[in-house]
């Protein structure tokens, strides 16, 4: 019982976020090079780690906040499952831990983790109430574990990867912002400051720009994949297919369900989309391997 209330304040779930730190051997033609495989698992261990005491000073700083939202009152500490003083214990236990890791896999590694952690930590004690900053420095942290994969697997990134990843978290992020203003709507519980700059007429039309402007830079990537390297693309553009798919489910779920509050489950518990990512995963992997 208490090793559950443990894993729920690590947000366990959230590491399916990490899977970015393998991209850059998925595109890169290298996943199936078992030694920077290997060393890629562990950099992904370090990194959920770290991750994890980042969400546990987070709640910590958000704990007055989190009792009054509909759902993050169940967090851990909100609800007094896990006392404030283990957290903050355990906060600097798997910082350290992640860290030490890191610095195993090397050096530039370990300073990149090192400016995800900073970063995070300016985050959540100032950044976070700047609004178009917010949503931008969350984007910003998916482009820095695409970058980090890079690094361990000596893989030059694309422009057009780098781009389509941060128009990808953008995307998420203006949708989980549009959630926080439907509950604020609706129930007047302000679950973070920043609210206050945002309504869902910009939201709505955010999310939709970024999305149409991430679909056209899939395309452009698609199509010209390999070029520069004269490797024969075939029938990669078929991918395209899944992506639009992706991107109108992920659209329904925001303006039709309006339930976009936590992509991470909202992409475990949909059936749909996991059917898009696999195909996308698979069709991709079979066109180009």
């Amino acid at each position: 019982m208490i090793l559950s209330k443990i894993l729920r304040l690590l947000r366990i779930h959230q590491y399916i976020k990490n899977v970015f730190l393998f991209l850059p051997l998925f595109f890169g033609l290298e996943i199936l090079n078992f030694e920077l495989l290997i060393q890629v698992l562990f950099a992904f261990l370090a990194f959920s780690i770290t991750a994890s005491s980042i969400y546990i000073l987070n709640d910590f700083k958000d704990l007055e906040k989190d009792r009054l939202h509909p759902t993050k009152k169940f967090r851990p500490l909100a609800s007094n499952e896990v006392s404030v003083n283990f957290a903050i214990k355990l906060f600097f236990i798997l910082a350290i831990f992640g860290h030490s890791i890191m610095s195993l896999i090397s050096l530039d590694a370990f300073i990149i983790l090192n400016i995800y952690f900073l970063i995070n930590i300016a985050y959540i004690y100032k950044l976070k109430n700047i609004p178009i900053l917010d949503v931008s420095l969350i984007s910003l942290g998916f482009v820095i574990r695409l970058f980090l994969g890079a690094v361990i697997g000596d893989i030059e990134l694309s422009n057009w990867i780098v781009l389509m990843t941060f128009l990808l978290a953008l995307f998420i992020s203006l949708a989980k912002r549009r959630d926080d203003v439907l509950i604020y709507n609706n129930t007047k519980i302000k679950s973070r400051k920043v609210i206050d700059n945002y309504n869902l007429k910009f939201l709505d039309v955010s999310i939709t720009v970024i999305s149409s402007v991430l679909l056209v830079s899939y395309i452009m990537y698609i199509t010209s994949f390999g070029k520069d390297e004269n490797l024969d693309n075939g029938y990669l553009y078929l991918t395209i297919f899944f992506v639009i798919l992706g991107v109108l489910r992920y659209l329904k779920i925001i303006f039709v369900d309006e339930s976009s509050g936590s992509p991470t489950k909202t992409l475990l518990k949909d059936t749909f989309l996991q059917f898009t990512v696999f195909a996308w995963i698979i069709t991709f992997y079979l066109f180009l391997y």
